[in-house]
């Protein structure tokens, strides 16, 4: 089995430098960054891909680390539409088109943006492929080892035992989606850790953590 090498999964690591805050009114830092969302966002609407195999592509980026946040998203958009040919290293190269266009399934107009937006991307689903295995109090451990695909579930939760607080419903499927093997709806869960649990006697008094873990990242306790 290939590994796959996430560099987003950050979660409990430490060196990384101190978070620092910003406005929430700041969203960006530099025009270009105004265009490589509109690009992404664009993209992203002809259906070319989902949102998780745009995830899995921002995070396997080999200057992942070295990369600003809009940076990552650009660096990502490019991989994959080279990946579909829908772009080629001597029009980057060239900084213009020199291919005819890649047919797409659909186009976003100016128009239907805002609409199109206000949508969103709705995960939940009507029903999933089994019913829901866990309930609400029942103490559950997550699933210890790590997948050769991109996943949703934190590394620092990995083998550790939490409490199942919420039931959200069926909800598409990461893992699966980013594979493009389908949305292959699971039960979704709101499971919560003691701070010690995750971070031993170094987590402050009080602490919990909570995550929304998919039915398959789960196992009795």
């Amino acid at each position: 089995m290939t590994a796959y090498a996430t560099h987003a999964d950050l979660g409990g690591q430490a060196g990384h430098g101190r978070v620092v805050p910003e406005p929430e009114d700041l969203r960006f830092h530099e025009d270009w960054e105004r265009s490589a969302l509109a690009l992404v966002l664009a993209m992203g609407a002809t259906g070319s891909w989902n949102i998780d195999m745009s995830r899995a592509a921002r995070e396997t980026l080999p200057d992942y680390e070295r990369l600003s946040y809009y940076g990552i998203w650009l660096a990502a958009l490019r991989k994959l539409m080279l990946e579909r040919g829908q772009l080629f290293e001597d029009e980057i190269a060239a900084g213009r088109m020199l291919h005819p266009a890649a047919p797409v399934r659909r186009v976003l107009q100016a128009r239907d943006v805002p609409s199109v937006l206000a949508q969103g991307s709705p995960t939940l689903r009507a029903e999933a492929a089994e019913p829901a295995r866990f309930a609400v109090g029942q103490r559950v451990r997550m699933r210890a080892q790590a997948v050769a695909h991109h996943t949703r579930l934190p590394g620092y939760v990995r083998g550790k035992l939490g409490t199942v607080e919420r039931l959200h419903g069926p909800h598409v499927f990461a893992d699966a989606h980013a594979q493009g093997l389908g949305e292959q709806p699971q039960p979704l869960y709101n499971v919560v850790f003691e701070g010690r649990e995750l971070w031993g006697e170094a987590a402050a008094d009080g602490l919990r953590v909570s995550v929304d873990a998919w039915q398959s990242y789960l196992e009795p306790a």
